[in-house]
């Protein structure tokens, strides 16, 4: 934790806790780290009097302790969030900058705090009240993520061609199933594959499996005669690349955009992240339950409630089964 030395001790611990304890990401620690140093900030600022031209990324907090934090009130928040969104610069660099961060950068550092206050009252027990516990969100503009449609989906698998023609498509067709991440599926290795499902590791090395069709499980059959006559630096990965290594992020992101502009798709509108949204779109309307949807695609809130730990394993199935994309079957073997 060296890189945050310029944070007071008790925002340190909180940062090592979801590092350490809760294993959250190295992108939801940084964000962590910048939202509350910003905030803690402020609320300096604020409090103390200090030049008219003192720069926010200029005060230091090192200083800050528990008493300090206790003294913060609903108020200042409010005045936090009133400065987001009005005076808080977007382009600071620029010689003409724009003020006031979106909604949605406002509820992500309004979600730090709540994290932090949080944890300082329920976790470690330092704070009696918290002050932020009823505070509302910002409203945010609500978008409907973009996905392909069913004719759009088959285009795509039909489009798939070329010296990794198996690979691309059973990398293809467990996108479109089974709704994960690029980075589980560059971690899939051979032994993550079963009969009917994958292991998934998924954000903070949180495992679940997700069930396929009997499409998805004919395309990773006629891959894996292929895979298995290779031998790869790692050789417990799922997917190789044209190197003999794991596939890479980068190298994913590629094949997709190539299938795509092979399907005349926008390649620059769709995404291996959009194929996630198409495959939970298509479950949704095969009538799986939205709860049962976020559980297979490993949503971070389910490792938080309790509501979705009553699924049976079966109903993940029938999810699965449910998915439309899964009866398409454009033979690569």
């Amino acid at each position: 934790m060296k890189r945050y030395s310029d944070c007071p001790q008790v925002l340190r611990e909180f940062l090592i806790y979801h590092e350490n304890i809760m294993g959250q990401s190295p992108l939801t620690i940084s964000e962590y780290y910048l939202d509350l140093r910003m905030f803690l900030r402020f609320i300096k600022l604020m409090r103390n009097d200090m030049p008219i031209s003192t720069q926010l990324d200029d005060i230091d907090i090192r200083d800050v302790d528990i008493a300090f934090i206790q003294s913060i009130d609903t108020s200042d928040v409010f005045d936090f969030l009133s400065y987001l969104a009005n005076d808080r610069a977007i382009n600071p660099d620029s010689t003409s900058p724009d003020y006031g961060i979106s909604a949605a950068a406002r509820a992500r550092k309004l979600s730090s705090i709540k994290s932090f206050f949080k944890y300082l009252t329920v976790r470690t027990k330092q704070l009696q009240d918290n002050p932020v516990a009823d505070l509302e969100y910002p409203k945010l503009r609500k978008s409907l993520p973009k996905y392909l449609t069913m004719e759009q989906s088959a285009a795509l698998l039909q489009a798939v061609s070329g010296q990794n023609e198996k690979r691309d498509y059973a990398i293809l067709m467990l996108f479109l199933n089974c709704g994960i991440r690029r980075s589980e599926l560059v971690g899939l290795n051979i032994s993550d594959v079963y009969e009917d499902r994958i292991r998934v590791v998924g954000k903070g090395n949180k495992e679940r499996f997700v069930y396929f069709g009997k499409a998805c499980r004919k395309a990773i059959d006629a891959y894996l005669v292929e895979r298995n006559q290779k031998e790869l630096s790692d050789n417990r990965a799922l997917f190789g690349s044209r190197d003999n290594n794991r596939i890479s992020v980068t190298a994913v992101h590629r094949l997709v955009k190539k299938a795509l502009l092979k399907a005349g798709l926008d390649s620059t509108q769709y995404s291996a992240h959009k194929l996630r949204h198409t495959a939970a779109t298509m479950m949704l309307s095969g009538g799986v339950d939205v709860k049962t949807v976020q559980e297979v695609l490993g949503h971070e809130n389910l490792n938080t409630t309790q509501i979705y730990t009553h699924i049976e394993s079966t109903e993940l199935k029938i999810a699965a089964e449910a998915n439309p994309l899964s009866k398409l079957d454009f033979d690569k073997s």
